[in-house]
């Protein structure tokens, strides 16, 4: 699989985010999007998963144009903090959210649970969740359906050391299983640790990056 973004530009309000974007992206990788607060990251990953259309510029998959595909791939993802019903519990968000597309039931759910080191808390109210644990509970929703592409934005925010290093393996797991994986982070070492390729936002455009 291959996303392929040609010229993409977005102006909101008459404002450039950024323009003349050019990137592929391959199953089977890890790419990085690193920026200072506000340079359009979070919206380029929208753009991706389209959610949001570009105002210029061609976005593709396997070479057939975003515009004519009759259906996008299966997409997990997690935008900036991940947002959940607080008077539910960790389980009851998840088996709402499976219920979109109806595609599994609650044992693949708790193994995802599982999986993010949830398993004690799935019982819990969201609204007493720390921030990390709202974190891994969004990774769990984004793994839950075996989806193809992982976008995930500020992977590691909130967690601690072993949360972190949970977070690494998990997607390192992924990637060996051929999934297309999207992050952002700012968190130099989670981009040095987990990306094949990194592309940096500046001044209003995006150029492949060198991690030291």
């Amino acid at each position: 699989m291959k996303i392929k973004l040609e010229n993409i530009g977005k102006t909101i309000k008459g404002q450039m985010i950024f323009q003349n974007v050019n990137v592929e992206l391959m199953s089977g990788y890890i790419y990085g999007f690193v920026g200072y607060n506000g340079c359009g990251k979070t919206m380029l990953l929208r753009i991706i998963s389209n959610l949001v259309k570009p105002s210029e510029g061609t976005i593709s998959l396997d070479e057939q144009p975003y515009t004519i595909l009759k259906t996008m791939p299966k997409i997990g993802i997690v935008l900036e903090k991940p947002d959940f019903f607080n008077e539910l519990t960790g389980l009851e968000n998840l088996e709402m959210l499976a219920k979109i597309r109806n595609e599994i039931h609650t044992e693949e759910i708790m193994q995802a649970i599982k999986t993010v080191g949830l398993f004690t808390q799935e019982n819990k109210k969201v609204g007493k969740y720390s921030l990390g644990m709202r974190q891994r509970l969004g990774i769990a929703q984004a793994i839950m359906e075996d989806n193809d592409i992982l976008i995930l934005d500020e992977i590691t925010s909130g967690l601690d050391e072993d949360g972190v290093n949970m977070i690494y393996e998990i997607l390192k797991k992924e990637k060996a299983k051929g999934k297309l994986i999207i992050i952002t982070s700012h968190n130099k070492i989670d981009i040095e640790e987990l990306c094949d390729e990194t592309y940096k936002f500046n001044n209003g455009t995006v150029h492949a990056y060198e991690t030291d």
